[in-house]
């Protein structure tokens, strides 16, 4: 493989994580195949950046004097609030040229308002989709995956997503086993798929306000394998069906049925990473019935049958 530059953009108000997790992914894969690849960082003077966390880094180039990147990596963080201009000028004309553009959190940002993700699927840190959505309405926003791959370009959600989206990059470039020996070194698992919940069912809806509708969320969560009909929910919290279902989605901003469906669709798939419990048992476990009705869930949702699903992502220590 020819060697790509991977070029990491800084500016004040960088968050360092968004830099260092992605960069330690890259260097781990040329120290274990030199030649592979060549990282650099340049901010757009080539003076040193404050990140947000204080953190004073040092680039290698000015943005005018960095090399032609195969891989442009936008990181996030507060500086992305209120870019300097000439950082937006240099991305809407070097962006396109990048073989790879990617971002992490809210570089997204950036590269919305250079204009590179106009009429593309994007995703950022959950805190600022809406933003996006706002103010680049050019965009299609996906508040839910991890990551997203949409042709060339690629954004992921907040922070440690950047590593998720790097070693996917890597395993693109050096094939599954230099990535999962680069997740197993920084003690991550190559088990995340870009369309990963950035959050887990209960932290995505909101709490409901009155504690009947409180306690019917914890009973869903505690219980995915009861009978999880709204009549029956509703008879939990004391309302009518229709009363039931109206005051759920008013108060946690999802309908009952979607709300059942992702917490057992998660724990489904907690079972399948962390256990050694077949496709049935896990089935009936989960409230699906039969290991078909399960199979269309994934399919659904995640794009990959609950066989394929556990034998990319469980770590190899379950057994």
């Amino acid at each position: 493989m020819t060697r790509r530059t991977v070029l990491f953009v800084l500016f004040d108000g960088v968050q360092s994580l968004d830099v260092t997790g992605p960069l330690e992914v890259f260097t781990g894969a040329e120290k274990s195949a030199p030649g592979t690849y060549r990282i650099r960082t340049a901010s757009l003077d080539g003076g040193p950046v404050r990140a947000s966390s204080g953190l004073t880094v040092v680039p290698d180039d000015s943005l005018a004097e960095a090399p032609d990147p195969h891989t442009l990596v936008v990181p996030g963080g507060e500086g992305t609030r209120s870019p300097r201009p000439g950082l937006t000028d240099w991305l809407r004309e070097y962006g396109p040229r990048a073989e790879r553009l990617v971002s992490v959190c809210t570089g997204a940002l950036l590269l919305a308002g250079a204009g590179l993700l106009d009429g593309r699927r994007a995703t950022t840190h959950w805190a600022y989709c809406d933003k996006l959505a706002r103010d680049h309405p050019a965009v299609e926003v996906d508040p839910d995956p991890i990551y997203i791959r949409d042709g060339h370009v690629a954004t992921s959600a907040g922070v440690t997503s950047g590593i998720d989206l790097a070693l996917a990059l890597v395993e693109e470039d050096m094939g599954r086993d230099v990535a999962l020996a680069l997740a197993r070194h920084l003690v991550v698992f190559l088990r995340r798929p870009g369309n990963q919940a950035q959050f887990s069912a209960q932290l995505a809806a909101q709490t409901a306000q009155r504690e009947p509708l409180r306690e019917v969320q914890r009973w869903i969560a505690e219980h995915p394998d009861a009978d999880l009909t709204v009549e029956a929910l509703a008879a939990r919290a004391s309302l009518s069906p229709r009363h039931f279902a109206r005051a759920f989605q008013s108060e946690t901003g999802t309908t009952p049925g979607r709300y059942v469906d992702r917490v057992r669709l998660e724990h489904a798939r907690r079972l399948l990473e962390d256990t050694g419990d077949g496709v049935e048992e896990i089935s009936r476990a989960c409230g699906y019935g039969t290991p078909e009705a399960m199979r269309r869930a994934f399919v659904k949702s995640l794009g990959t049958a609950p066989a394929e699903y556990r034998r990319r992502f469980r770590p190899a220590t379950v057994r």
